[in-house]
Formats: C-alpha cells, structure tokens, sequence
C-alpha cells in the first residue's frame, strides 16, 4: 500500500546531492495508481529520465501494483525463453550511468509483464527492492489420494481451475488462462524435488482430468504416480516474462534484490559485458505457501564477456538450474560459395538471437567430436529471418566443411566470480559453467536434486558453447547432491556434453578441486569424460550421511573416461 510516511522516511534516505539530476516516482504517482497501476507513472519517470540525462531514479518504498494493460510492448527474441511480443514495466532501452534505488519498494505484477528490459545500457544499477507476482505463472496442488494412473489433488484458492474438453485448465480471478507442460512432485517436509522424482512431461500441455464433489481434481495419465502430501507442481508451459533481460549491456549490477517470482528466468543476460549480482535473493514468497519461487533457471548468460560476478546470492526452489554460463553454436546448412556459408539455428530457444558480425572471430567445430578445426574472421553476417544467417569470412574456408558442424564466437569470454552462493531445492542442477574464461567457485553451499556443477556444452541438441579452460572450486559445502531424476548429473562434479566420438575429444580442460567438504549419501563425487587437466586435492573432506537412501551399485567416488592427466590425491 502507498503509504506518506514511509515515502518520507525513503526520500529522506535516498537524498542525493543537488548537483546529481534524481527522478522521483512519487512526483508521478497517486496514491489511487499505486494500488491499481502504478505502469503510467513509471513510463513517465523513465521518460523523463531519458530526457534529462538522469543519474538516479528513486522509487517510493511500500507497495507499487503493476500491469500490463498500459505497459511498453516489443517483441523480443531472448536467448533460452520464448519469444513473443512482451509487455514490460521497466523498460530500460538506452539508459546510462542510472541508479534505480527501490528503497525497499514491493513491486507486485498481475498477468503476462516482465518486469525489466535493458538494451544498450551502460553503468545501470538496480538495488534494493521485491518482486513478486499476484498469481504465478506455474500452479501447485497437493496430492490427497493416489491409485493405478490417477491422483487426486487439492488446489489453494490462488490456483483456480477448471475442466475444458474433459482436461484440467488453471486461470485467475480475470480469466486469464496460465497453461502447463509438465508436471514435478516435490516433497513437503524438505521442501525440494521429491526423492527420485522425474519429470512428467505432457503431449500438447493437457492432461486428462474431472472435478470431484469434494471440490478435489482427479488427473490421469497411466506412469502418474506421486506420495499422498507431496505437492505436485504443473510447471508453466512457456518463459515469456523473465525477471531481469540484458541485451548488449556493459556494466549492470543487480544489488539486494528479493526476487520471489517471475514467468522466465531470474536474470538472462545476451551479449553483454561486466555484471554483477550481489545479494539477489531468488526465493519462495515469504507467507504464501509456495514450494516454486520462478519458473526456470535463476541466472543464465549467453556469449557474455568482461566478468560475471555472483556474491552472497541465494538461489532457491527454481524450477531450473542456479545459473547456465556458455555461448551459442550456430549449424551449418549448406555451403553457398567459397567463403561463404548458410547457418541455422536448431534449438528454437534460440531463434532470433543474433551474435554473429563483421570482425569477429568464429571457429569451426566437428559436432561428433567438438573439436575446433579452424578459425575464421567474418567480413559479413546477413541476417535473412529468425532462423537462418549467412556468413561471408574474409579469407576462404577449410576443405571438410560439412552440413551439421557448427560455429561459434571465439575471442571473448566472461572472467566468472560466484562466491558465498547458496543454492538448494531447485529443480535439475546447480551451476553450468562454460566460460573459458577463469572461473572461481568458493565458499558455497549446495544441497542440489541433480549435480552441483556440471561442465556442460554441446553441438548436437542444446547447440550451447562451452570448453572450460581454468577453473577453480574450492572451500564449498557439497552436501546430499543427486537425490531427484537420475538424468540430472551422475556425481557431485560432472561432466555432460553430449558429444557422440569421445576418443580424442579433450573439451574441458584445468579444473582444480580444493578444500572443499562432500557430505554425502551418494558416493559419486566425480564423473569426468572427455577432460584434460584435472586434480582433485588431498584437503578435500568426504563425509558420507544416510540421510537419504542410496540405491545404485556405482561405489567409485571417481570415475573419468576418454580423458588426460586426472589427479585425485589422496588425503594423509
């Protein structure tokens, strides 16, 4: 609720200096607009902000309601979400040097809006305030009564359902209708992922369902099974409204943000440079009773360079992984001349995300084996639709260019920082790192369904670039990982690229493993395939738990295959 007092106490507190040119959204806001819409008033704040040069924008403190009847719309192709025609509050396109102080301000969004929108910014920071939705994009059910191929389940108020054509259907108080995909049991005492629990992936995001007397929803399908007082989460169908979407931005930092919901990912990040995320609280909304904070991965970044900085983040109960670091690989279609190549993208997640340009730097890669066999310097990028990009180099391409290998950016990547993280709860795994830049992981804490860290990266399905070149995990708290799907990692630290011909692939090269502490069930800790330079060190600390039950024959804590000089010390 807007409130007098505590805007004073915010104002009084966000004061700046007279030389500075600050933007209040008060000064554009009534107290009717913040409790209905507050979107006019800060499309009219930024509007301002733009035209004076404006260093800071300072919002009121209490509660700002959102919509998107009267926000900003575009259509964005947004690397690893669905595309679609946004609308979107904070709509940062071309801002610099701004401070966006939210003096704790709650901003609660209703419907299909992404919050913010940065494109070609510089030196922006955002700090110090909520977000959250009115009705979230996934739906939560609890299971009451189980049989052969059916469930029973029982829906809270805030997800209002229906039947159409015999099949379940979730909507809100204005009818809007908020589809689903895929189903996931989590277990309701430890709030995570329920042991062993897999996806339930749905043909055409229907299922079969009737609703009973007793106001429960009866669902069916035939491999549907779940434990009486899990919650059964149907998971939203698209990510059309992540949290936080940079594009060809340098130097944006994130600072004491709650986030406790979103339709996308938290933050995701294409083509830009020098992020930061500091104390970004990625989270189920206190008080409400959700098991799912945002609908996908919390952090993701693509073909980003500069650094990439995570500090004392928390980054629970997503239905996704804590972050996903790498590049893009483009196929190639066919080769139209001499110098010249036909590319296409093959993961529709990816359409439209233009990287390639004159100048860069691309290299050639077999997609069996993901080996780079040549580099190449682009005279020009011809953009024809969302799907397909022609390339002319500056000099002529190698004999062997064959339909299927890929191409990717080869001169720039992230410096990558994550220290003090936690993670837990969520859904898949923790961080995928595929920078070749340095990498540090320290002082971390991890209780993930899948694997920890996964080295990920492929040229066959998710066409995402990755190769780690130095990395260093160290001082971190690894406890009770890969109790959820078995397809989610096969050891603490992982390696999972996909790469069909492993003989003398060597992908991920110079990862280092010091001073770290495994407290686990499960007696995997490492799984490594098509690696070169690895050392696990003796200060590392193995403490084994029963705390969840261990029903696998593997018994190797280290495994490695198709690989070069692996070291695992021994501790004294």
């Amino acid at each position: 609720m807007f409130c007098c007092t505590a805007l004073a106490v915010c104002l009084a507190a966000c004061a700046a200096p007279d030389t500075q040119r600050v933007v209040y959204l008060a000064d554009y806001l009534t107290p009717e607009a913040a409790e209905s819409d507050a979107v006019p008033a800060v499309r009219a704040a930024l509007a301002r902000c733009a035209e004076i040069g404006a260093t800071k924008l300072v919002l009121p403190g209490g509660r700002l309601r959102l919509r998107p009847d009267r926000a900003a719309e575009k259509y964005l192709f947004i690397s690893n979400n669905d595309e679609s025609l946004k609308r979107i509050a904070f709509d940062l396109a071309g801002l610099h040097d701004l401070t966006i102080e939210g003096c704790g301000t709650e901003l609660l969004f209703t419907g299909f809006v992404s919050p913010f929108n940065l494109e070609g910014c510089t030196n922006v920071t955002i700090r110090d305030l909520e977000i959250d939705y009115t009705r979230t994009f996934h739906s939560e059910g609890v299971v009451k009564a189980t049989g052969p191929g059916w469930l029973e389940i029982e829906f809270p108020e805030e997800y209002r359902c229906d039947i159409v054509n015999g099949c379940l259907r979730f909507r809100d108080e204005e009818g809007t209708v908020y589809p689903f995909s895929n189903l996931l049991e989590f277990d309701a005492e430890r709030r995570e992922p329920a042991f062993l629990a897999n996806d339930f992936w749905l043909s055409g995001g229907t299922i079969p369902a009737e609703k009973l007397p007793n106001g429960r929803v009866r669902i069916r399908r035939d491999d549907l099974t779940a434990t009486v007082g899990n919650v059964m989460v149907f998971g939203a169908a698209a990510r059309y409204n992540p949290a936080f979407t940079l594009a060809d931005c340098r130097g944006v930092a994130i600072r004491d943000v709650d986030l406790y919901h979103c339709g996308g990912m938290g933050v995701i990040a294409q083509r830009s440079d020098d992020i930061e995320l500091s104390r970004l609280v990625v989270v189920p909304a206190p008080g409400k009773n959700r098991m799912i904070s945002i609908t996908a991965d919390a952090t993701h970044f693509v073909n980003c360079g500069g650094y990439i900085r995570m500090i004392d983040c928390v980054f629970e109960n997503q239905k996704d992984d804590a972050t996903n670091i790498h590049g893009l690989y483009m196929a190639v279609d066919r080769v139209t001349g001499p110098d010249r190549v036909l590319l296409r993208w093959r993961n529709s997640g990816q359409y439209g995300v233009d990287f390639i340009r004159a100048g860069m730097r691309l290299e050639l890669v077999d997609n069996d084996n993901v080996e780079t066999y040549a580099h190449r310097t682009v005279k020009s990028a011809e953009r024809i639709n969302k799907v397909y990009t022609e390339v002319t180099f500056t000099e002529p391409l190698p004999e062997g260019v064959e339909r299927g290998h890929v191409v990717a950016a080869d001169e720039r990547y992230p410096e990558v920082l994550i220290k003090g993280c936690r993670m837990r709860g969520n859904r898949a795994r923790g961080l995928l790192l595929g920078s070749r830049g340095p990498i540090v992981v320290e002082e971390c804490y991890f209780h993930i369904a899948g694997a920890a860290i996964l080295f990920e990266g492929d040229a066959n399905f998710w066409y995402e670039q990755a190769g780690v070149r130095d990395v260093v995990i160290r001082n971190n708290l690894f406890e009770n990982g890969n109790y959820g799907c078995r397809g989610w990692g096969a050891a603490c630290i992982a390696t999972g690229s996909r790469i069909p011909d492993r003989a003398t692939s060597r992908y991920h090269r110079n990862i280092r493993v010091e001073g770290n502490t495994f407290r686990v069930f499960d007696p995997r800790i490492v799984h490594l395939y098509c690696t070169s330079g690895f050392r696990f060190a003796a200060d590392n600390t193995i403490e084994p738990t029963t705390d969840y039950p261990y029903l696998l024959d593997e018994q190797r804590p280290f495994v490695a295959y198709d690989c070069d000089d692996i070291e695992i010390e021994k501790r004294n």
